[in-house]
């Protein structure tokens, strides 16, 4: 128990991890790199998509042949060459049985989209572009290294549409320095303007792991710190986005995401009801049924050294036990406006599970970062607010064994 182990269709996700600029806020495995290394990157991305079924038979998992998303993310994607890009699509069809019906999405930072490369993704199958916009007002994107303007997000949306590409995403931040509750507003006014189908709004983040989150945490002003909203601030920028949204008929379906009706992300909803994923590139994530007796799944990663990955560094292996399986139940699918039916919990796990976290689901609807809807659990808004607090209640849940 722990999964349902039917057929289900794989997410495939290529990382290319090549930016123009490196931003300020970006924690993720992604830099400026010579462009000498990329054909050597898309040489091994390739070499990794032709062996996949054999590294997924060393790391213990079922493979699915049969792909209805693939997923391009960085960095910048569209910085490669237009016949890098098409490579690694090709060695994607040769591989696996992309389904007619396939979502394929490719993050673009506005200003990359040339001519000849919206020709190449169009002639690549891509029916879906992410736009990392993160605001529309041009000194916030500026002041965290963000090249493009106003004006070319709008032109970048045009030539989309004009290709036959109508399925756009824009990326916001909520947080970014010199960000004002009236130029937060500009950037939400002039999203809703362009029309377009799906909204991400991320609250920046605050760690070690970016230099703008470096010199916050050390109190600097390098990087335009200094000027960056504090938590309530930031908190209230979060809440705007989510009401001005939905009453334009944008509506929340997961922490950070936005759509109308029928344009939902098919691969991060992937993500999110665990269904299986095969990442290739640096710092790129799996997760499959696993073969293992007793294991519900399989995840591997590959390593975010971009060297060590080019030289053939092998991924790395996690058994994903029905104690985890059940942990990941909660803290992903409470991600979703839809929460979690319980009697999902109680088919897969079994009633002493579900009966094991009763009292953390009691205590976080007291609190108020839970409602419950008969059989349903689902996060209120203030729970989005704090939802690392209250996936954290959910590890190590009571009434489960890792044993078959």
């Amino acid at each position: 128990m722990g999964w349902d182990n039917g057929r289900v269709s794989l997410g495939i996700y290529i990382s290319v991890p090549f930016c123009r600029t490196k931003c300020s806020y970006c924690n993720f495995a992604s830099d400026v790199f010579s462009r000498a290394l990329f054909e050597r990157y898309v040489d091994r991305v390739c070499g990794e998509v032709a062996r996949a079924p054999q590294v997924a038979a060393a790391m213990g998992g079922q493979i699915e042949r049969k792909v209805d998303s693939i997923y391009l993310g960085g960095g910048t994607p569209t910085v490669l060459e237009c016949g890098q890009l098409r490579r690694m699509f090709a060695a994607v069809r040769r591989q696996f049985d992309v389904q007619a019906n396939v979502e394929i999405t490719v993050e673009c930072a506005p200003g990359t989209l040339t001519p000849e490369m919206l020709d190449a993704l169009l002639n690549c199958g891509v029916n879906r572009v992410s736009l990392g916009v993160q605001a529309f007002v041009d000194g916030e994107a500026a002041a965290v290294g963000r090249l493009h303007k106003r004006a070319s997000v709008l032109d970048d949306i045009t030539r989309l549409r004009a290709g036959g590409i109508m399925n756009i995403n824009l990326d916001l931040i909520a947080g970014l320095p010199h960000q004002t509750a009236e130029s937060w507003r500009i950037s939400l006014d002039e999203t809703l303007a362009t029309a377009v189908p799906h909204v991400s709004v991320y609250m920046l983040e605050v760690d070690d792991d970016s230099r703008l989150g470096r010199e916050l945490i050390a109190g600097g002003t390098r990087y335009h710190a200094h000027f960056v909203p504090d938590e309530e601030a930031v908190a209230d920028f979060y809440v705007t986005a989510c009401e001005t949204l939905e009453a334009a008929g944008v509506a929340q379906y997961e922490i950070s995401n936005f759509a109308r009706a029928g344009f939902e992300s098919r691969h991060n909803l992937k993500y999110w009801t665990r269904h299986p994923y095969l990442g290739f590139g640096v710092d790129a994530h799996s997760m499959l049924f696993s073969a293992a007796p007793g294991a519900v799944a399989v995840r591997f990663s590959n390593t975010e050294a971009l060297e060590k990955y080019v030289a053939g560094l092998p991924p790395e292996s996690t058994i994903v036990s029905r104690a985890t399986s059940l942990e990941e139940t909660f803290f992903l699918r409470l991600r979703l406006n839809r929460g979690i039916d319980m009697r999902d919990v109680v088919e897969k796990f079994g009633r002493e599970a579900a009966q094991g976290v009763n009292g953390v689901i009691c205590e976080l609807v007291e609190l108020g970062l839970l409602r419950q809807e008969g059989d349903f659990i689902r996060l209120t808004a203030r729970g989005r607010l704090l939802s690392n607090e209250v996936f954290q209640a959910f590890l190590a849940p009571a009434g489960i064994s890792d044993q078959p």
